[in-house]
């Protein structure tokens, strides 16, 4: 019998370099002998590309409600291609889930969190909402975090949520720190090197067997040289 794949994500505001330490995890795992494919919400099939054109797109107005059933839409087919993966053994490395909705959707746009929590685990299931890891990056500096989103380049149409004002991009890097705190996740800074940052990760990824991951206990048995929420 083939043991389950592991499910990580990576977690973080825009630009705190999610695409790019899931590209480095993926290759530490691939050294290890470990298969595994990236998953980066809300694309990645064709019909959740086409959602993630409606969700990005600011020119497209609507209630926040809406944008957690996008969300939850494109959540419920990514993750029946994921489930079948990691029965197969393989390994699903994710740049976001749900955790992003509870931020940008619940404390950035005012949406009850528990809501969030249930319509998701209704249509996805329990290891959805608690994976094996997760990890959150987080970037105090607004003014590189700006740098690193320019790098990208000129969108053809504005961000959703990119192009909010710099009170709502607070509330979001607030509500990562107090999602760290509540759900007990690693809250890892995004402005060391980026080798550091994949060595800390791969040392999580490293202990999972070790120790599970838990969310929604008030327990935390990770490393306490992690950077914490006080």
């Amino acid at each position: 019998m083939v043991a389950r794949g592991k499910y990580i994500v990576i977690e973080g505001g825009d630009g705190t370099g999610k695409s790019t330490q899931v590209k480095l995890l993926r290759e530490r795992l691939k050294e290890e002998g470990i298969d595994s494919i990236e998953f980066h919400e809300p694309g990645g099939l064709p019909i959740t590309d086409n959602i993630r054109k409606v969700i990005l797109n600011a020119e497209l107005q609507r209630d926040p409600v809406t944008n957690l059933l996008l969300f939850t839409a494109a959540r419920h087919e990514l993750w029946k291609s994921a489930r079948q993966k990691l029965e197969e053994g393989v390994w699903i490395v994710a740049s976001r889930n749900y955790f992003s909705t509870l931020v940008y959707q619940g404390y950035g746009e005012g949406i009850d969190l528990q809501l969030i929590h249930d319509t998701t685990l209704q249509f996805t299931d329990e290891l959805y909402v608690q994976p094996d890891l997760a990890v959150i990056l987080t970037l105090e500096d607004q003014a590189e975090r700006e740098r690193r989103i320019g790098k990208r380049g000129q969108l053809a149409t504005p961000d959703t949520f990119e192009s909010k004002n710099d009170s709502f991009q607070q509330v979001v890097q607030e509500g990562y720190k107090q999602l760290a705190h509540d759900y007990k996740l690693p809250l890892l800074s995004a402005q060391r090197t980026i080798d550091a940052i994949t060595d800390e990760i791969f040392s999580l990824v490293k202990d999972i067997e070790k120790v599970p991951l838990t969310l929604r206990t008030g327990r935390s048995d990770y490393s306490t040289n992690l950077e914490t929420v006080k």
